[in-house]
């Protein structure tokens, strides 16, 4: 049976933007400022890794100790600029329809506790279903160690495995771990992006895909 493993920020909850805002201005504060667009390109991407990506585009040097300043301030910014947590079009549905199916499905995040919580009480996930965190792995996207952490938990084998994201780091992950991809339009990257990437399809948002579940042999 096919499984599902969802990345969570700009898949089914509304909050790429909140994470944009609250880096930028972390940054801004660490008295680094930086262009948004240059972070929306990076959000998915752990806090560590992205600090150092942030670096280069800055093409400066960000020391370990100001790099977990910069996280810890930006996790307090997030909470701030998005307290209430809504889910994308379709979202909730979805999740209760595979719920309903008993299709295997879990959520695999570059977010930690407790920053995720109020997105997983907003899509009314119940305590049963499978929540990797980064706190959980050793490595986060780009690399696949939260798909295959998912993905063992879930109890299937890789190659039944459908990873659904929105961001070309959550394609490349699932094109590492082995695993089909779909990509989603609603956390900003264009179709084309997410084609090259490796999206096997790509859909306008968790709505669209729940409609499409036959594509992807998922049938009542």
């Amino acid at each position: 049976m096919q499984a599902f493993i969802f990345d969570l920020d700009g898949t089914l909850i509304d909050t790429v933007y909140a994470h944009v805002f609250a880096w930028q201005r972390a940054l801004a504060e660490a008295g680094m400022p930086i262009d948004a667009w240059r972070i929306h390109r990076r959000i998915g991407m752990s806090g560590g890794l992205f600090t150092r990506a942030a670096a280069r585009e800055l093409g400066t040097e960000i020391l370990p100790e100001q790099a977990e300043a910069i996280r810890l301030r930006h996790s307090v910014l997030f909470r701030e600029f998005r307290p209430n947590r809504r889910p994308l079009p379709g979202a909730v549905e979805l999740l209760k329809h595979l719920r309903a199916m008993r299709v295997p499905h879990g959520i695999a995040t570059s977010g930690n506790r407790p920053d995720i919580d109020a997105s997983l009480a907003a899509l009314q996930v119940p305590p049963e279903t499978v929540v990797v965190d980064r706190g959980s792995v050793a490595r986060a996207k780009p690399e696949p160690d939260l798909f295959f952490a998912c993905q063992e938990r879930l109890g299937v084998k890789r190659d039944d495995c459908y990873v659904v994201g929105d961001a070309v780091w959550d394609l490349l992950a699932a094109r590492r771990a082995g695993m089909l991809s779909v990509g989603l339009l609603s956390g900003g990257y264009g179709d084309d992006e997410l084609s090259r990437a490796g999206a096997y399809r790509v859909y306008r948002d968790a709505a669209e895909l729940h409609r499409s579940l036959d594509e992807l042999g998922v049938v009542p």
